[in-house]
């Protein structure tokens, strides 16, 4: 379980989010080494490229039901698997 700084209390939605951000990260980038460190930048070490993240933001927008435009953010903003959780938590999907 992930503690959750919002409400000071652990909340076991963060680990599912993470896992299903996970598979569709794998699925798109094609490599199950990214699950290894999700604060990796995917673009500085080649998973992502412009392509990839559009792949990546329409999987995430059929899964999490949201749609994260790739010109509202900066690249920097999508670039680990942490700091997309931090974009959908904003966006206000929760589990």
């Amino acid at each position: 379980r992930l503690f959750n700084r919002d409400n000071n209390k652990y909340y076991l939605g963060d680990t599912k989010m993470k896992e299903k951000l996970l598979k569709i990260i794998v699925e798109v980038c094609e490599d199950d080494s990214v699950k290894d460190d999700c604060d990796l930048d995917l673009f500085e070490e080649g998973f992502l490229d412009s392509l990839g993240l559009t792949e990546l933001l329409i999987s995430i927008e059929e899964e999490f039901g949201v749609t994260i435009s790739p010109t509202a953010y900066e690249k920097e903003q999508l670039s680990s698997v942490n700091k997309i959780i931090s974009v959908l938590k904003e966006k206000g999907v929760t589990l």
